[in-house]
């Protein structure tokens, strides 16, 4: 009998350890929500300064050719719904011509390292490994296809406003209020409205540099929600 209780705890142990690495391993969401953040504004992310040279694949004729900050920024070419030229940038002022990452999507990570590292994209020496595999990750495997949760035309959300309601309530009112309108540095969530693929890019993986927490495990129709919920708010 005793060898027998002895025998079952030795097999759950290993059930348990088992299960346990498996969810480890199953566990990339932290490192795409980085990758997200990195997409968004990587020097915030590493602490590092501002970059004072223009990158060098950002087109010279561009409006923010000669603002380093700016155009250093993955988002800044290839947009806040990855889709570059065919997506939400294909005109404006951010407008650059150059296409999205989404046809990158599912693509070997080692290959988006070597391509962020090349001479052209030049992230070799400002970003360590850590940071290009996140980034890596999220461009293979973290991309989220914005349209079933976004109205390209109308850009408004495709999501239950009243749910949103008690979501940004109870997970994002501590920080920005309920009116949507805190800090007082960050222009309120009604005007942001106007590019919800950025707002959606952000509650996904979070603000760089600030402790605001990447909703990307949850159901994306729970972010859809919040969204409408914020297109309600008064500017």
């Amino acid at each position: 009998m005793e060898n027998r209780i002895r025998t079952g705890m030795i097999s759950l142990t290993m059930l348990l350890a088992t299960g346990m690495t498996t969810a480890a391993m199953a566990e990339t969401e932290s490192s795409k929500a980085r990758g997200g953040q990195l997409y968004d504004k990587w020097y915030a992310v590493v602490g590092a300064k501002k970059p004072t040279a223009s990158h060098p694949l950002y087109p010279a004729d561009k409006k923010y050719a000669n603002e380093p900050k700016s155009n250093w920024r993955c988002k800044e070419c290839h947009g806040w719904d990855y889709r570059g030229v065919d997506g939400a940038y294909k005109s404006g002022k951010h407008a650059t011509g150059i296409k999205g990452i989404n046809g990158a999507a599912g693509r070997d990570m080692g290959e988006i390292v070597a391509l962020l590292k090349d001479e052209k994209h030049g992230y070799g020496d400002k970003l360590g490994d850590a940071d290009l595999q996140d980034l890596a990750m999220f461009v293979s495997a973290g991309q989220v296809d914005m349209d079933p949760y976004i109205d390209r035309a109308s850009k408004k959300p495709k999501g239950d406003a009243a749910k949103g309601a008690a979501y940004f309530n109870t997970m994002c009112a501590n920080c920005h209020g309920k009116d949507g309108k805190k800090p007082k540095e960050m222009k309120p969530f009604a005007k942001q409205m106007g590019n919800p693929w950025e707002v959606m890019h952000k509650v996904l993986n979070g603000q760089p540099d600030e402790e605001m927490p990447a909703l990307r495990a949850l159901d994306r129709q729970v972010v859809a929600d919040i969204l409408s919920h914020m297109a309600t708010l008064s500017e």
